[in-house]
């Protein structure tokens, strides 16, 4: 098994960004410009040679590999990490070929389609001594921590419930379409309602129960369900309930509701403009704004700083691991029509607003190569 790359002699981590679609072009690349100080861009990988060939010139990148030779790519000894921007179905495999070549793994959420393959990566990651992380970008973004810094506090009071919906409409023919690339709002946009229930109680569901929908006629669900909602079950007589939709209008909110008042954020997870909350206590609302940055470039600068400095990073793959667990069982709940059960778990690590990075946005949308926005036309 080969060692982790040496970096103790360096201050920049090296990385190879995997898959070219739109989070990597919208998003990741660009990041590189705000994270100079201890991350460098030097690779990408793609099946796609038109991407490869106008994303490497524009971001002066001359390392490039197409999905058949990454495990060149992985073995150069020119990069020390790797950002895995692929299709759900992809994290397990290139995030354990990562692993066994002693690069250092950032992966986009969902960790992986299930439990078993999280804990391979874990396991792999583990064996070979390199950090994993999962990229969960408001673990770094001031309005979300500001909020866990609130509920934590006692303001509201105990919290007892929280709500969320997360919604888009998703154009035919797009990737979060597709069931066997792990695709549906459940993955795609239902793991941010449930992480935030997680990070707000600081605590994991004993129980869930879901329930799934589709408009009839609707060709685009043909794979995936066009919703699936949700009701999970927390100690101390907390309860959680979250709507994902792939078929209704753009919506990003959620609510904790405590026994002396509420805390609101909407929008709670875009990543693309402000973030707004705010906070009703005894009939009086104070309002916050947190103005639009760029959330990318700290999930970089924190993973090289664990990286450098050799720490474990929070948000680690046991957090991956965490959603993973819950949105399978909500799946099953679902196939079933029954509550389900879920065996303890411990994290012992939660984001708080120590994590907090700020950088400044993107000056200007990219352009996109072969890639869209969900949504779009």
């Amino acid at each position: 098994m080969p060692h982790p790359r040496k970096t103790t002699q360096r201050t920049k981590v090296r990385y190879a960004v995997v898959g070219l679609g739109y989070i990597s072009q919208v998003a990741v690349l660009p990041a590189f410009a705000h994270a100079s100080e201890n991350s460098e861009l030097v690779a990408i990988v793609s099946g796609d040679e038109k991407k490869l060939r106008k994303l490497s010139r524009a971001y002066r990148v001359a390392r490039t590999y197409s999905y058949e030779q990454y495990g060149d790519c992985l073995n150069s000894g020119e990069i020390d990490a790797v950002y895995i921007a692929l299709p759900n179905s992809m994290h397990k495999a290139y995030a354990v070929a990562a692993a066994e070549a002693g690069v250092h793994i950032l992966c986009e959420k969902p960790m992986a389609m299930d439990e078993e393959e999280c804990e391979v990566m874990i396991a792999a990651a583990d064996e070979a001594r390199v950090k994993l992380m999962i990229a969960y970008r408001l673990h770094f973004e001031r309005g979300n921590l500001d909020a866990i810094k609130t509920i934590s506090s006692g303001k509201i009071g105990k919290p007892r419930i929280f709500s969320s919906i997360f919604s888009q409409q998703v154009k035919p023919g797009n990737s979060r379409l597709k069931g066997d690339a792990g695709g549906g709002a459940l993955y795609d946009l239902g793991v941010y309602c449930l992480n935030a229930a997680r990070y707000l109680f600081k605590a994991e569901p004993t129980e869930v129960f879901a329930w799934d929908s589709t408009v009839a006629g609707d060709a685009r669900f043909r794979e995936v369900p066009e919703m699936t909602n949700g009701l999970l079950k927390f100690s101390g007589d907390r309860v959680a309930h979250f709507s994902s939709s792939f078929g209704a209008a753009d919506r990003s909110v959620f609510e904790v509701i405590g026994t002396k008042g509420v805390l609101r954020m909407d929008p709670a997870y875009e990543m693309v403009e402000a973030l707004k909350s705010e906070i009703t206590i005894g009939g009086k609302t104070t309002k916050k704004e947190f103005k639009k940055r760029d959330q990318f470039a700290p999930e970089l600068v924190y993973f090289s700083d664990c990286v450098l400095k050799n720490k474990k990073p929070e948000p680690s793959g046991e957090e991956g691991l965490a959603d993973v667990r819950i949105i399978r069982a909500l799946m099953k709940s679902a196939e079933t029509n029954h509550p389900v059960s879920l065996q303890p778990t411990r994290i012992t690590q939660r984001p708080d607003l120590n994590q907090e990075i700020s950088k400044p946005p993107v000056a200007a949308a990219p352009h996109l190569v072969r890639a869209a926005a969900p949504g779009a036309e």
